[in-house]
């Protein structure tokens, strides 16, 4: 052990006045995004305290899985389960004490097999959709109508382009929207089959997903790059298809050529029945 002697005491004295009598320098975090022009990165909303969030994630598909609660009265919703991934949804519903109301589809899936029929033996809840999607379900979507778990509401968007049954769920009070394959981080859904259009894709998200406040963070159905959220403000500058015009991205859609994908065989008519037929027997 070291002895501090009577000397080293009194520099340190000296070290602490000397320092009491500088000014002492301070960068706030915004200032520095001032240098590098993020200024003007709106502020999040933040969620409110009985608003429960979990982001899930199935790897095969590299889909995104939203579990959405009420914390007072336990009720909660999951948008776009993935078929694999039901009994480890179902287990987390349990362990954290809810009562799963809705498993939400934002659309027809082409790569996996939705977990809403297989939740729904296993939960309880009933299954969601757009009416437009030509799927069985339990509650059919309409553009307006809405979703409730608990005290919070979930706003229905039709936006149809990648498939023509797309819906966006649009929370307003957390500042938030669940834009499935329609909006991705950085990218778009592919429009070259389910009745895809890229002029309606383009259209509605221009119309009303970019036409929402931009501190909305968005949560898309899929992202292959490791990235979790974007938001309004960062997809209308940073989003390379989007921000090109119509024509242009037009162009860019019908000239993706993309594979067919692997499991759409599989998928559709899982899915058209709401992935009910295709349970995996235990």
């Amino acid at each position: 052990m070291r002895i501090v002697g009577p000397s080293m005491l009194s520099a340190l004295k000296r070290l602490s006045v000397s320092h009491q009598n500088q000014p002492i320098l301070t960068l706030s975090l915004r200032s520095v995004h001032s240098q590098y022009g993020t200024m003007s990165l709106p502020e999040r909303k933040p969620f409110t305290p009985d608003f429960f969030f979990r982001q899930l994630f199935d790897g095969e598909s590299s889909t995104y899985s939203y579990l959405l609660a009420d914390l007072k009265t336990g009720e909660a919703v999951i948008i776009d389960p993935v078929l694999e991934q039901a009994k480890r949804d179902a287990q987390l519903v349990k362990e954290l004490g809810f009562k799963l109301k809705y498993a939400i589809n934002t659309h027809m899936h082409a790569d996996h097999i939705t977990g809403s029929g297989w939740l729904r033996e296993l939960t309880g809840c009933q299954s969601v959709i757009a009416a437009a999607s030509g799927a069985k379900a339990d509650c059919h979507l309409n553009e307006g109508d809405r979703v409730e778990f608990g005290s919070h509401v979930i706003d229905a968007l039709a936006t149809p382009g990648h498939t023509n049954g797309c819906m966006s769920y649009v929370i307003k009070d957390q500042g938030c929207v669940f834009t499935g394959d329609t909006l991705l981080i950085r990218g778009c859904g592919r429009t070259d089959f389910q009745e895809g259009s890229p002029k309606n894709l383009y259209e509605n998200v221009h119309s009303k997903i970019f036409t929402l406040p931009e501190n909305y963070r968005i949560y898309p159905a899929h992202d292959y790059k490791g990235q979790l959220e974007s938001s309004v403000w960062e997809e209308k500058r940073y989003n390379p298809r989007l921000t090109k015009d119509l024509e242009e991205f037009i162009k860019i859609m019908d000239n993706l050529n993309l594979p067919y994908p692997k499991k759409i065989d599989a998928s559709l008519p899982a899915n058209r029945e709401c992935g009910v037929y295709d349970i995996p027997k235990e």
